[in-house]
C-alpha cells in the first residue's frame, strides 16, 4: 500500500515538474496531471533500469530526469491526442 502511495505522490511531482518545463498553458486537470506523472515516473523508472542507474546512494537524479522528460513527452502526446492547444494560438 505505502509504494501505491508513493507512486502517487512521486507522480504528482513529476506531473507538476512536466507542466513547469512545458512551454505554453497545458489545460489538463489536476488528476491528469498526476496520471501523466505516474506514467512518466512508471517509464523512467523502466528506462533508468535498462540503463543501470535505476540504484544509487542518495537521490536518483538520472532516473529524476528521465521520468521528467517521459512526463513532457506523455503531455504533449496527450494534448495532441485530446485535441488541447496552447493558450493564444490559433
Amino acid at each position: 500500500m505505502g509504494e501505491i502511495i508513493g507512486l502517487i505522490v512521486f507522480g504528482a511531482i513529476i506531473g507538476v515538474l512536466a507542466r513547469l518545463f512545458k512551454p505554453g498553458e497545458q489545460k489538463i486537470g489536476v488528476i491528469w496531471t498526476i496520471l501523466v506523472g505516474i506514467a512518466g515516473a512508471l517509464i523512467g523508472y523502466l528506462v533508468a533500469g535498462w540503463l543501470g542507474v535505476d540504484d544509487t546512494s542518495g537521490i536518483d537524479w538520472i532516473r529524476l530526469i528521465i521520468s521528467v522528460v517521459a512526463a513532457v513527452i506523455l503531455l504533449g502526446v496527450f494534448m495532441g491526442i485530446t485535441g488541447k492547444k496552447k493558450t493564444g494560438s490559433k
